[in-house]
């Protein structure tokens, strides 16, 4: 991941973005008293198939590879946490829209960690 910081902002602008939308579209389409394993993995699936085409959108301006992980990855969970809310609750769209935006978020700080972690420099417990 390029840690330059219009890399960084434009990673978490496009993972805000993308888990607002996913999470926007998870509460207008799961209604309260849905199944929570099905809702949870059409959340899932939905949100693959929104993220995919703004990973699409967002590849030029910040880097394909660095920008595709990390906006499905948001998608996939700000769909089954949005789907997960909807079904317990009614959530109103603003909120479903900041859930989503939120997770988006945690998604792309446990990723930029995780890389931080797997590419650092030095001895590491997992090579010897």
């Amino acid at each position: 991941m390029d840690r330059r910081l219009y890399f960084l902002l434009g990673d978490l602008l496009a993972n805000g973005a993308t888990g607002a939308l996913v999470g926007l579209l998870a509460v207008l389409v799961f209604a309260p008293g849905t199944g929570g394993l099905v809702a949870m993995a059409l959340g899932m699936l939905g949100g693959m198939v929104v993220a995919t085409p703004l990973a699409f959108l967002f590849a030029p301006f910040f880097g394909a590879m660095e920008v595709m992980l990390p906006v499905m990855a948001t998608g996939m969970t700000a769909g089954m946490v949005g789907a997960m809310a909807a079904v317990r609750h009614a959530v109103a769209p603003g909120e479903g829209a900041g859930l989503g935006a939120a997770t988006g978020v945690a998604t792309w700080l446990l990723i930029c960690w995780l890389n931080a972690r797997l590419t650092r420099r030095g001895p590491s417990r997992w090579t010897s």
